[in-house]
């Protein structure tokens, strides 16, 4: 007896025939969190590796575009020669980032301790070594100074370390209004412009030394982590006992050292003290410790970060040298840099702090 079959009513869903609507809801409901996750590995490369990325394009680009002109060993020294008296100041600024503070006289102080050593040597007959150890010595104050206005004066540090840098200038000034470039002694200008080594220049090796010193500090004393603690939440690197004034002023003596040893490394380089030599450091430090921040870690200021920020502007700007780029497309690229930088830096703050 075969049963019978009464037709649905008019309207009444088809319970055999599956509801389309439901399904593409269960797909999208499966197919956010896949999107999310990939949204997420995404930014995380990119907050953490973009900057590397960049580099190995850029080194492929213009290995591509001049094999034999950019990529040879004399142009590799050439490269990291130009970076090294980046690498040395931004190596200080660094310090004075990782405790939470700004330091913007560290270009003028490069160009006052350049002129100055000089004129030690050229106008007072001091020894090379004398000098230049007076004029370290001269820088750690500056910054001590500047420590101590942010401190204790309780300044804000653009405008205590921006003041303190213009007033720099007016002594530099003061002290000599035209370059010092006569009775410099030849043992200061074959610091920067010798080669003790396999023919590897000088300046590789003074900034290999300076970063692996402040690398130490900043990751294997207890000192440098009482700065990172201080970067990190002021308040509870207080309450557990941190001296977090002196902390401070210690990044800012540090970051005046810097400065000041780039400034005698420089008028060593150029054979002459000149007022405002060194100024466009500023800028270009500023920007490779921002793109070293968004090196490796989440948007933290650290050495070897700095030391990929500061490759990065080198490469490009002897690839732009290479392939005769025009001289007014450098500050252009500059500040595009530098915006560059902030923005990966930011990103990488916000991912570390979404996730």
């Amino acid at each position: 007896m075969t049963p019978s079959t009464t037709p649905a009513p008019a309207g009444a869903p088809d319970l055999d025939t599956p509801d389309i609507s439901v399904r593409g809801r269960d797909t999208a409901a499966e197919v956010a969190p896949v999107q999310r996750s990939v949204r997420r590995i995404a930014l995380l490369i990119l907050s953490r590796y973009g900057t590397l990325i960049g580099l190995l394009i850029m080194l492929i680009v213009f290995t591509i575009k001049s094999p034999t002109g950019f990529l040879s060993l004399a142009n590799f020294y050439n490269v990291l020669s130009q970076g090294s008296l980046t690498a040395i100041i931004a190596a200080g600024l660094t310090m004075t980032l990782v405790v939470g503070e700004f330091d913007l006289s560290i270009g003028y102080a490069a160009s006052f301790a350049g002129l100055l050593s000089v004129g030690f040597m050229a106008h007072n007959h001091l020894p090379v070594v004398i000098a230049i150890v007076l004029m370290l010595a001269i820088g750690a104050g500056i910054g001590t100074v500047n420590g101590l206005l942010v401190t204790k004066v309780r300044i804000n540090a653009v405008i205590a370390t921006l003041g303190i840098g213009t007033i720099l200038t007016g002594v530099g000034f003061a002290y000599s209004q035209f370059p010092i470039a006569s009775g410099i002694p030849a043992d200061f200008t074959q610091i920067a412009l010798g080669r003790l080594i396999f023919g590897i220049p000088n300046l590789i090796f003074i900034m290999l030394i300076v970063l692996a010193v402040l690398w130490v500090v900043l990751n294997k004393t207890a000192l440098g982590q009482k700065m990172q603690a201080v970067g990190g939440n002021i308040e509870a690197a207080r309450l557990s006992g941190i001296r977090v004034d002196r902390v401070k002023t210690f990044a800012f003596a540090v970051s005046g050292i810097c400065a000041a040893g780039t400034g005698i490394l420089l008028s060593s380089l150029l054979g002459s003290g000149t007022l405002a030599a060194a100024d466009g450091y500023l800028l270009d430090a500023f920007a490779a410790v921002f793109l070293g921040s968004a090196t490796l870690r989440d948007g933290e200021f650290h050495i070897v970060g700095t030391l990929v920020g500061v490759l990065i502007i080198a490469v490009a700007f002897n690839g732009l040298s290479v392939f005769g780029a025009p001289t007014w497309f450098q500050p252009i690229f500059k500040g595009g840099i530098l915006v560059l930088a902030v923005g990966l830096s930011t990103l990488a703050r916000r991912y570390a702090k979404a996730s």
